[in-house]
């Protein structure tokens, strides 16, 4: 009784230690590219550690691409199908919540169990992260409705009973792939600059969310060039990724997912 009453204390003060109490974060302002490939090279290392978590998560995300694919091809909405795609990834830092939580765990050497790494979603019982969330959900909708209306005004009732890709090798249809391209690339951008260190700070420390948003933008402004490489970097392999029917999401995403969570213990002091 005695030691597993020492044992349960231990677990406890090892996932309370966890747990950075409430304080400004305090904004690196040094990042270098060699902390983007030390960042790669750990998330793979995480990867190879506990595999479990990550192809759940990957698996995660691989369905809901599939499930998207599957409604848009189905339902007769092929000119739905390129904007789902395209602006898949921006939910993709929620679904690695669970990630940063087990390469925080390992790191700190916390028991790795999946009702902690699951928990990882309630946050802190203070529902930042699930508010969160609901940003994630409004941002993929508002980006759907922007390309609804870029097809609308560029292609427009040409397009409607046409083949899909007939009607985007149209002088229109590539305008509005030039356009819908720059812009949904400016909205990913800003996204990726709101959430990429918020996240990870959110499943780190107690603060709220409107906290963790504005170091995130103070991460990216302060180490412009090497946060937009990183951005390329995660848009180029998520990419890549999902060519062979979403498969290569099973590594790539949870291999970003753990590189994310060590670039922002590099990026937060």
């Amino acid at each position: 009784m005695a030691r597993e009453g020492k044992a349960q204390m231990e677990t406890t003060g090892q996932d309370s230690a966890l747990n950075t109490p409430l304080s400004p974060p305090r904004v690196a302002s040094d990042l270098t590219l060699g902390d983007l490939a030390k960042a790669l090279g750990t998330g793979w290392r995480d990867f190879l550690a506990m595999p479990r978590f990550g192809l759940f998560f990957g698996g995660v995300y691989v369905l809901a691409g599939l499930l998207i694919g599957w409604v848009t091809v189905t339902g007769g909405n092929l000119t739905w199908l390129i904007p789902a795609i395209a602006g898949f990834p921006l939910v993709a830092p929620f679904v690695a919540v669970g990630l940063y939580e087990a390469s925080r765990r390992r790191a700190a050497g916390a028991p790795l169990t999946w009702g902690a790494v699951l928990g990882a979603l309630k946050g802190h019982g203070d529902d930042q992260i699930l508010s969160m969330g609901v940003i994630v959900f409004v941002a993929f909708s508002f980006w759907m409705i922007v390309a609804h209306a870029i097809f609308a005004v560029f292609v427009g009732e040409s397009g409607m009973g046409r083949d899909p890709l007939a009607a985007l090798l149209t002088p229109e249809g590539l305008a509005m792939l030039g356009v819908g391209g720059a812009v949904g690339g400016v909205m990913a951008f800003a996204f990726y600059a709101m959430t990429v260190i918020s996240l990870p700070l959110l499943v780190d420390r107690k603060v709220d969310f409107l906290t963790a948003i504005i170091a995130s933008f103070a991460v990216v402004r302060r180490n412009f060039v090497v946060m937009l490489t990183w951005a390329a970097v995660i848009a180029a392999l998520l990419f890549v990724a999902m060519l062979p029917g979403f498969l290569g999401l099973l590594v790539a995403l949870p291999v970003l997912g753990h590189a994310t969570w060590h670039l922002y213990h590099r990026a937060i002091a």
